[in-house]
């Protein structure tokens, strides 16, 4: 398949500088169909692209880093106030540290893919003993559960590894408060206590004072938690940023002392061999990712048959791409159906998985119908 074009420039931001209108504008429907659109500003004026670009993309660039700033605020302010919530001890609060997620935990740490990364909603981790506190905690500072249909809460509470969203009642904000990184019903169990008690401190930005410590996943777990987000789940619609977001965190984290020797060891210790083995398989494949042997080496074991990995090559080269027309062949539905179907199998168990494809698929939609009426 011919490489598309955000991908040469994710590559190579510098080849940019050359590109008529056209190709700009190609340009600027992929990543925003990948959910790149808000970091494309950043990663031209970091490969000092800027100059020569014609008027109406460059227009459209400045409008995207304008956002792309306001979302970074609104986030960090969110995160402030999420943290007087948890820390407030007349509303329930926990005293704990927040620990962060995925892109929040990304923004507030500074990481390398933070500036321009757009993302809905922000995620915490919590130990399963509290989840009741917190979103006790939460609702008195005005968020309130989404997903009403007694199905889905069930879903949630009793299988997934979250609570059902939260979503505050003024600002539409949302955040999600998980106990673990994968649904209780997968095969895979990392352990969220480890994750929790590696976890390592970071610094409220200047000028915005919080009310109780932050905290992000150590280095060697953020990337493994990536890299099982993106390759243990069903859904690629964000799959070549996801995918961005590792190549960054590697290309950053790889540059500390012992990096490269512990990764694969923190993998075994999680059960998380093969997800890691995914992730770097295809982050090198598509960007170029400079990875260590011995990382490669020590994950030999992990990989799967010769036969099986021809097929996920030729399921995952297809659903990392962005999902735009010109990224697509005829076999790109299959493949993405494919990693649907295998996604939510690596999460439930087989009878688990009919009774909740058959209630999706049948089920939900007349009772959402029956409510609209």
């Amino acid at each position: 398949m011919k490489r598309p074009l955000l991908l040469e420039i994710l590559r190579t931001p510098a080849l940019a500088a050359g590109f008529g209108p056209a190709q700009w504008e190609l340009l600027l429907r992929q990543a925003r169909s990948a959910g790149l659109h808000g970091a494309l500003p950043f990663l031209l004026e970091e490969a000092g692209v800027g100059p020569g670009v014609p008027a109406a993309p460059r227009a459209h660039l400045d409008w995207l880093r304008t956002l792309s700033l306001h979302h970074g605020d609104n986030v960090r302010n969110e995160v402030r106030l999420i943290a007087r919530a948890l820390a407030d001890p007349e509303g329930g609060g926990t005293g704990r540290p927040l620990i962060l997620l995925k892109g929040a935990a990304y923004l507030m740490a500074g990481l390398p893919n933070s500036p321009g990364r757009l993302f809905s909603d922000v995620d915490i981790m919590v130990p399963k003993p509290a989840l009741a506190q917190v979103e006790g905690a939460l609702m008195l500072h005005g968020w309130a559960t989404t997903h009403h249909d007694a199905y889905d809460q069930r879903y949630y509470r009793e299988w997934m590894h979250e609570l059902p969203p939260l979503q505050h009642l003024r600002r539409g904000t949302v955040i999600d408060v998980h106990h673990a990184i994968l649904p209780e019903t997968a095969a895979l169990h990392p352990d969220p206590a480890r994750l929790r008690a590696a976890a390592v401190d970071i610094a409220w930005p200047d000028g915005l004072a919080g009310d109780c410590p932050l905290q992000v996943l150590a280095p060697h777990d953020m990337v493994l938690h990536s890299a099982l987000h993106l390759f243990w789940d069903g859904e690629f619609d964000h799959g070549l940023r996801d995918l961005f977001d590792l190549h960054r965190l590697l290309q950053a984290f790889g540059e500390r002392p012992g990096f490269w020797e512990g990764l694969p060891v923190r993998a075994r210790e999680l059960e998380l061999e093969l997800p890691l083995f995914y992730a770097l398989r295809f982050a090198a494949r598509l960007f170029g990712t400079q990875v260590a042997p011995e990382a490669t080496a020590a994950l030999a074991a992990a990989a799967p048959s010769r036969a099986r990995l021809a097929l996920m090559d030729a399921l995952f080269l297809r659903a990392l791409l962005p999902m735009h027309a010109s990224c697509a062949d005829a076999f790109d539905r299959p493949a993405r159906f494919a990693l649907y179907i295998r996604g939510n199998w690596l999460r439930m168990p087989p009878l688990l998985l009919a009774r909740h494809l058959f209630h999706k698929a049948f089920l939900s939609p007349r009772i959402k119908a029956e409510e609209e009426a």
